[in-house]
């Protein structure tokens, strides 16, 4: 039986803004511009990567081929995408008002946002032990040379500003889970969910360009 659907509550209108059409225009322009500036901050890793696989071609090849777990890599790939399609019934069934089902659909992103961080958790722990370490911590057997260190210092940076975004995503989408549950969205309001999906789509997009410069080339 479909679920019941039920008024979604009025979001205030800012004093500033004559109408709450241009109220939500204004917060998906910002939005975009925020997802614009954090394109171009990971587009300044991505240069310093290509810069130094440039450099260092042969020891990058080794390092992504010893030093790194393709399992992982691949089963955080298919971890996200499937959290980003979860993600985006949550949306779907927010505003068609059936607000407790896009909040158990979000429950499911959150879980597998955790299932994420635990796989990465798993590998940091492996390169700590192995001595897969940025700069003088350096001291991974297999890989040597010039450019070695390198490859896990980016690597870090990469995956850790990465994962930071996941754990802000998470949190968003939280707070949209208990939104939902209270049957705050609907037909009529709806813009906040569709904002913190944009943001999580944001982050497995940028975790399907590491993929393969970290672990398949």
């Amino acid at each position: 039986m479909p679920e019941a659907t039920t008024p979604a509550i009025e979001p205030p209108l800012a004093h500033h803004f004559v109408s709450m059409r241009q109220q939500t225009e204004a917060a998906r322009l910002g939005m975009w511009l925020f997802l614009v500036s954090e394109v171009l901050l990971f587009t300044g890793l991505f240069t310093a990567y290509a810069v130094y696989r440039f450099l260092y071609p042969t020891v990058f090849e080794e390092a992504s081929r010893k030093g790194v777990e393709l399992w992982a890599g691949t089963t955080n790939t298919f971890v996200l995408i499937t959290s980003s399609l979860t993600v985006a019934l949550g949306y779907h069934f927010a505003k068609e008002g059936r607000g407790k089902l896009a909040a158990a659909l979000l429950a499911v992103s959150l879980a597998l946002g955790f299932v994420f961080l635990g796989i990465k958790a798993i590998e940091y722990t492996n390169h700590f032990h192995e001595g897969q370490l940025p700069g003088k911590f350096y001291h991974f057997a297999e890989v040597q040379g010039p450019g070695a260190s390198m490859f896990f210092t980016l690597y870090f940076i990469m995956t850790g500003l990465h994962g930071a975004h996941v754990v802000v995503g998470m949190t968003v989408l939280a707070i949209m889970a208990v939104r939902a549950w209270r049957e705050e969205f609907g037909p009529v309001h709806f813009a906040p969910i569709e904002l913190a999906g944009l943001y999580w789509h944001l982050v497995d997009l940028i975790w399907i360009f590491l993929y393969p410069l970290l672990y398949l080339i």
